[in-house]
């Protein structure tokens, strides 16, 4: 059975210095303290710098002796998921959600080719290490930006004027590319619309 006490304890540590670590883990609900939403700070110097990035975390029944389980919600790479080795065999009740948050981070910063979760990513990285910059550069901009209201920009101008050719080069059929770039520029010009009344 998941220990709850400490669940609730862990969330006001962690909360507590968020302005300090950007760090933040809060319920997805009131009712269910197993399913939780982390946020972690893209790391400076990375390409992954001014990104916000959401965490999807359960908890199993188990927890504190067993690990929790992450998986990114924003979208970072193909599949979100998150190969650490303190969510597997390496997890110690010692650990807490803030340094399990913390390592994710930490693996933003310093990228494990040679023990990846997307192989393309990780193929990318040893071989061509500007598109990979690039293209985390892309996703951070295009999925984990947060806008001077608050709101999340899932697609800034700046992103939709250069994604198209990136897309491309990242596989995905030219007009799929162009059809998918016309509705997000509609859509974000209604919202900017609808800001500015």
């Amino acid at each position: 059975m998941v220990d709850f006490a400490r669940v609730q304890k862990e969330l006001q540590e962690c909360n507590r210095d968020f302005e300090v670590s950007g760090i933040r883990v809060v319920p997805k609900s009131e009712a269910n303290l197993a399913h939780l939403l982390g946020t972690i700070p893209g790391p400076i110097g990375t390409p992954y710098e001014g990104g916000t990035f959401k965490i999807d975390i359960t908890l199993p029944d188990g927890y504190p002796f067993e690990p929790p389980k992450m998986r990114f919600a924003t979208k970072v790479c193909q599949s979100g998921a998150i190969c650490l080795d303190i969510l597997k065999d390496q997890w110690s009740p010692a650990l807490t959600l803030k340094t399990a948050l913390l390592s994710v981070q930490a693996l933003l910063s310093a990228p494990e080719p040679d023990d990846p979760q997307d192989a393309v990513v990780a193929q990318q990285y040893l071989r061509d290490y500007q598109t990979f910059v690039g293209t985390a550069r892309y996703w951070t901009e295009a999925f984990a930006m947060i806008s001077s209201l608050g709101v999340e920009e899932k697609f800034p101008i700046s992103v939709i004027a250069s994604t198209g050719a990136k897309a491309c080069e990242m596989g995905f059929p030219e007009a799929l590319v162009r059809s998918t770039l016309e509705r997000l520029a509609r859509r974000k010009l209604a919202l900017e619309k609808l800001c500015s009344t």
